[in-house]
Formats: structure tokens, sequence, C-alpha cells
């Protein structure tokens, strides 16, 4: 059996609640719902049952200090003039880029392939369809530039497993890890 995984930290509830109001004002965005607001600190994607099982006990040997984190300003993601996700920045990223690199150390000696791209700490609040142009965020994206939040503690980082509902993706909480033992 295939599993499709991802290790994330998730905001306190309160904080999920401030940012979704600023989750509104753009047609045609899919909007990320409560359950779905997260930091990817790894992608690890398919892997079958004895990699999973390989990756939770790698995970676990991962020890890092607890993170204070904020929201930092919006961006998207996209090519040219296309869209595919409006994000959130989290700061301040040292502590953040930290974990992901001993999380990815820990994945890699469980037989994942390194990540090859750059991390980029942040929050997906939005989806769109692969022919969306970006101008259809620009008012949004000027709007909320200065978004930033109170400082809020990462204290536990999850491994996640991805499956497709009808609604998009439902995460499922396969294991938690607290910070700063």
């Amino acid at each position: 059996m295939s599993h499709r995984l991802f290790v994330a930290l998730r905001p306190p509830e309160a904080f999920r609640q401030a940012l979704a109001l600023s989750q509104s004002g753009i047609p045609g965005a899919r909007w990320q719902v409560d359950a779905q607001l997260h930091i990817t600190l790894r992608f690890i994607g398919d892997v079958e049952s004895h990699q999973a099982e390989d990756v939770v006990s790698a995970l676990a040997a991962v020890q890092a200090p607890k993170l204070d984190l904020r929201l930092s300003g919006v961006g998207h993601f996209g090519k040219g003039d296309r869209i595919n996700a409006l994000w959130a920045g989290v700061e301040p990223i040292e502590g953040i880029t930290a974990l992901h690199h001993k999380i990815d150390r820990a994945l890699v000696r469980a037989g994942i392939a390194p990540d090859p791209r750059a991390f980029l700490p942040h929050l997906t609040l939005a989806r769109f369809s692969a022919s969306t142009r970006a101008s259809v965020a620009e008012g949004w994206l000027a709007d909320h530039a200065g978004l930033s939040s109170p400082v809020f503690e990462a204290a536990a980082f999850t491994l996640y497993e991805s499956q497709m509902g009808r609604h998009g993706s439902d995460y499922r909480a396969v294991e938690r890890w607290p910070l700063g033992v």
C-alpha cells in the first residue's frame, strides 16, 4: 500500500482563525480550509508501507528547539503570468530552515531522496487552476502585503498522510514529535 506523506508544523487554532479572515476576494481561488493550514517542512511523496515505517523511525530521532514564528508578508507561486497558489510567509527563517535540514537529513537516512527544491517557509492560503492569470490576485497581494501576526510557538512537528478527497486533499496526522526536549 502506498502512502503520500509530508512533514509540517501546525499553527495554533487562534492563529489559523485569524489567518482565515484574509481568505476571500479572488474569483476562482480555492481557499484552504482550516484542516489544510500548515507550514510544510518537507514533502516526502508516495512511499510503500515498509518505507513509511522507516520514515517514522528516522523522524523520531530528530531533535530541535521549539520555534517562535510569525507571519510575514504574502506571495504567490506560478510561472510566467500564471498563478497556482497564494501563500503567507513565515519568519524568522533561520530556525525553521535548520529544522527543515535536520528532517531532510533524517529522511535521506531512511532512503528518501534529498529535497531538490529551495526551502521557503510558508502557509498555502489558496490554490488556482493551471490556466489562472496572476493578475487576478494583484489586488489581494497588494492589500495583504503587510500581513503579519503575533509570535506563536511551534512546539512539535507532525508527519501527515495526504489523501485526495471530494474537496481537495484531506490530511491525517500519522505521528507527532515534540520540539525542545
